[in-house]
């Protein structure tokens, strides 16, 4: 069932969304070649935890084991950070992290060069931050969650890269997986209808090859099928009368 938040739950959930795209910044900083994943997370989880009242969201979340995903290359999502795997010049790493904040939750991600990368990779991003920012511009009362996953998937595929399917969106709230489920592509029209009040993560994931993606032994990391590289961003979003309201942006 979709639960609706009210004007003082945003304002809470935009306060833990502050907190989250602080993180995401001071995180971005840190990436550099030598660093380990593992590093990143324990730096990731002291900077939450010094904000009063706030904890990292995916600790423990279905039992995953750290406070930050980290994903690099043809990695697309929850990847698990590890002392043992350090960053390489000329690698993508995405960053996905969660806040909790006075009972409620927000999501965000962002891919992150490690030093510099090519000029497809490079691209990669752009196209994948334009389809974020595609996906939010339609985000308003009386669009459907399908106007959303066609924003996306037009980005996209005009840009010749892939959108994974096999993952989506979500809504997000005093839970931090709430429906309705957010697809990256689809039609127009089609699928909910965008009321004020739902709060939702927006998080394309973008393959440089097909869209196919498949597990690893580990039961968490998921990674393109073809070995192509795979960016990913995501904000949590709210819907308003006056249109869409970025909880995660600084």
């Amino acid at each position: 069932m979709i639960q609706l938040k009210s004007a003082r739950e945003i304002e809470l959930m935009a306060q833990g969304g502050r907190i989250l795209a602080a993180t995401v910044e001071h995180l971005r900083g840190a990436v550099r070649a030598g660093l380990s994943t593992g590093e990143l997370d324990q730096i990731a989880e002291e900077f939450i935890r010094s904000h009063d009242g706030a904890t990292p969201a995916f600790k423990g979340l279905y039992g995953f084991p750290g406070s930050i995903c980290t994903s690099i290359n043809s990695e697309v999502v929850h990847g698990i950070p590890s002392r043992k795997r350090v960053l390489k010049e000329g690698d993508v790493l995405s960053i996905d992290v969660g806040v909790g904040y006075k009972g409620y939750f927000t999501d965000s991600a962002v891919t992150v060069p490690v030093g510099e990368i090519d000029i497809e990779t490079k691209r990669l991003l752009d196209v994948t931050q334009e389809a974020l920012a595609a996906g939010i511009s339609v985000a308003r009362p009386g669009n459907h969650v399908g106007d959303i996953g066609a924003a996306v998937q037009s980005v996209v595929e005009r840009a010749k890269f892939s959108v994974v399917r096999d993952l989506v969106g979500h809504g997000i709230g005093t839970e931090f997986h709430e429906e309705p489920q957010v697809p990256n592509y689809g039609k127009p029209k089609r699928r909910e209808k965008l009321v004020p009040g739902l709060t939702i993560a927006i998080e394309p994931m973008v393959n440089a090859g097909g869209p196919a993606t498949k597990q690893l032994a580990d039961k968490w990391t998921i990674v393109t099928l073809d070995g192509s590289r795979s960016a990913h961003f995501e904000h949590t979003v709210a819907i308003t009368d006056s249109g869409p309201r970025v909880l995660t942006a600084l």
